[in-house]
């Protein structure tokens, strides 16, 4: 029987969820060019009108049997219209259930988006109270104390509610009884959502910078590093490791290891590859649409260029984070020299050319796509990349043939001490090996995780 709503026609209907999905971005905070979305109390107070048609709609036709068919319809038609590329992911999972309480899914974008702005919470609050005493107004002679008490109330309750359940599931709670609420109580209820979340990431922030502050101590100081030497000269050591400067010395090793879990586990690393995540979860078209807007060229800022770079490749390594973490963890001390382990990773290069079907396969996954667009973004400019973390170039690269050899062939333009755009040391002007410099880090890291973390590369150990 299909869609037989008698007031509008299923394609009315499917306009103007359209343009409420637009409103939707909007309340999130940015507009689709990347700019700050400014609110001011009386739109915030159209779209809330907006979220009380639908809730009006869907509760008349989920009340009644002979609507069923009408629902199913439509959220086939919705279904259709979140699957296309284009859609917003952030929105994926509207159908009739989330429009039956259309106002709270409005307030979520409204009070979750980051950062909440003063003047935004302003405009949200002052056209939630509006609203409500409005209403009021039709039915109390007091309207402003009949509010006052109503709030009073409902801050304990919220108060109540956040304190004693997940916030993850207050909108399955809400789903049924959100059509008889009032702005405010839907409006605190998630503040107070925001509120626990926040408290949330404070605890877990403050426990990454604890972890991170250990990390970077954890490095042995010059003292230790003489200790370790005359450790080795030591007669009951093989003679095989007193070679100190052929190898790289557990000192310089664990410094590296250090530096490298330090840099994962930084606050702001966090926080970039977990815009990495949201940006990269959309179609390729459409997060290159927002990496297009940045214009981000030669004659831009170079700052943005390296912070362009930087996301890109933690966009590549984000679905095998924890795995990286771990694996970087449970490294343990190995006496390879670095022109060994550079040794090694040249005959790697020539192995990844052999299996055309990984390389394919690479290709088509999204981590090939986002690296492939690095390429195009560096456009031969490969240097660019020794401003990047030395571990966060050694862990993504790899998973990109091309890449990886083209970053291998600059790290032996240097290693051979040839002339090259960016020098990461001055060991060959100086006469020295390569041993406890940067470019020596970079081979290091390159051998960390491509030797011996192989499956990380491979994908065989995702987060």
């Amino acid at each position: 029987m299909g869609w037989i709503h008698p007031d509008i026609s299923l394609e009315e209907m499917m306009k103007l969820i359209e343009g409420f999905v637009d409103i939707l971005v909007l309340a999130s905070g940015y507009q689709s060019s990347g700019l700050l979305a400014h609110w001011d109390s009386d739109n915030i107070k159209r779209a809330f009108q907006w979220a009380l048609f639908f809730e009006n709609v869907f509760r008349r036709l989920s009340s009644l049997d002979f609507y069923q068919e009408s629902i199913q319809e439509l959220d086939a038609a919705l279904s259709e219209m979140t699957s296309h590329p284009s859609f917003p992911q952030g929105l994926a999972h509207l159908s009739s259930v989330t429009l039956r309480r259309a106002r709270s899914f409005l307030s979520e974008h409204l009070l979750h988006n980051l950062p909440l702005r003063d003047s935004h919470l302003r405009a949200v609050i002052t056209a939630i109270v509006e609203m409500d005493l409005s209403d009021l107004s039709q039915t109390e002679h007091d309207c402003l104390n009949a509010y006052l008490n109503n709030l009073t109330l409902q801050s304990r309750i919220c108060m109540r509610d956040t304190s004693t359940s997940s916030p993850d599931l207050t909108p399955t709670v809400q789903t049924e009884k959100s059509g008889t609420d009032n702005f405010t109580k839907i409006a605190l209820h998630e503040l107070f959502r925001r509120q626990s979340s926040v408290s949330c990431v404070s605890v877990i922030e403050e426990g990454l910078d604890v972890l991170s502050n250990a990390m970077r101590h954890s490095s042995r100081t010059d003292s230790d590093s003489s200790l370790f030497r005359e450790q080795m000269n030591h007669e009951t050591v093989p003679a095989l490791l007193r070679s100190a400067d052929a190898l790289v010395d557990v000192v310089t090793w664990n410094r590296w290891k250090s530096r490298a879990l330090s840099y994962f586990l930084d606050k702001r690393t966090i926080r970039m590859v977990s815009g990495a995540s949201l940006i990269f979860s959309d179609a390729n078209a459409q997060w290159k649409k927002v990496f297009g807007q940045l214009h981000i060229s030669d004659k831009s800022s170079k700052y943005d260029l390296h912070q362009a770079i930087e996301l890109l490749l933690l966009g590549s390594i984000a679905s095998r984070w924890n795995c990286i973490i771990e694996h970087l963890m449970s490294a343990s001390y190995d006496s390879v020299t670095i022109s060994k382990q550079y040794h090694v990773l040249a005959n790697s290069v020539f192995e990844i050319s052999q299996s055309s079907h990984q390389i394919e396969e690479i290709k088509k996954s999204k981590e090939g796509g986002i690296l492939d667009y690095l390429m195009g973004l560096l456009g031969g400019q490969i240097h660019l990349l020794l401003k990047s973390s030395p571990a966060l170039a050694a862990v993504s690269l790899p998973f990109w043939p091309t890449l990886f050899r083209l970053y291998l062939s600059e790290i032996e333009i240097q290693f051979k001490g040839k002339p090259s755009m960016i020098r990461c040391c001055s060991c060959i002007q100086d006469r020295n090996e390569h041993k406890d410099c940067e470019l020596a880090e970079r081979i290091w890291c390159l051998y960390i995780f491509h030797v011996c973390g192989s499956q990380i590369i491979n994908g065989a150990c995702g987060a």
